[in-house]
């Protein structure tokens, strides 16, 4: 399986195949954003709008593929404030069903951590819906929990559920300076 970084020329490519992982992962239950059932134009329109953001430097987009087929994705957003050069957001870590169990999901989480400080990024953050399968993997991949906010999002069902805020320092330690 190949792990490579998207380009908004690639993105705009693979829009199909990222469209039906997000879909899988959406039928699944996870809460990525979305109310299910989530139609595939939805779907596509949603990775296209994205395109832009890649292009622009402010979103980082990997995906997982054997061949032509996206198996998983994770991306990076970037924040455009003088203050916040220093950290991102990890976002829509997903992988498809059928490739679950196989350490991709670690593999994507530690493609981004490391293109983060490849970036200088020194503080990652993400947030994930509490008591999901997300939540082992990134207390195993030593993320710490911040803490969780009640009713934050609505799973793919549309119930309201508790999400919890990661974060993890990564690169070499940051220098804090009070003012």
């Amino acid at each position: 399986m190949i792990v490579a970084r998207l380009d908004q020329a690639q993105l705009l490519d693979r829009t199909g195949e990222l469209a039906d992982l997000l879909m899988d992962t959406v039928e699944d239950g996870a809460s990525v954003g979305f109310l299910a059932p989530l139609d595939r134009t939805a779907a596509i329109a949603w990775w296209e709008e994205r395109a832009a953001a890649v292009a622009a430097g402010r979103l980082t987009v990997w995906a997982a593929h054997e061949g032509r087929r996206v198996l998983g994705t994770v991306s990076l957003a970037f924040p455009d404030k003088p203050n916040s050069r220093h950290r991102a957001e990890l976002v829509k870590l997903m992988v498809h069903r059928e490739a679950r169990g196989r350490g991709l999901g670690r593999r994507l989480l530690a493609t981004a951590e490391d293109a983060a400080i490849g970036a200088g990024v020194t503080l990652l953050h993400l947030d994930t819906e509490t008591d999901s399968l997300a939540e082992r993997l990134y207390g195993s991949a030593g993320w710490t929990r911040a803490g969780v906010i009640p009713d934050f999002a609505a799973s793919p069902a549309g119930v309201l559920r508790p999400t919890t805020i990661y974060y993890k320092y990564v690169g070499p330690t940051p220098v804090r300076t009070l003012v």
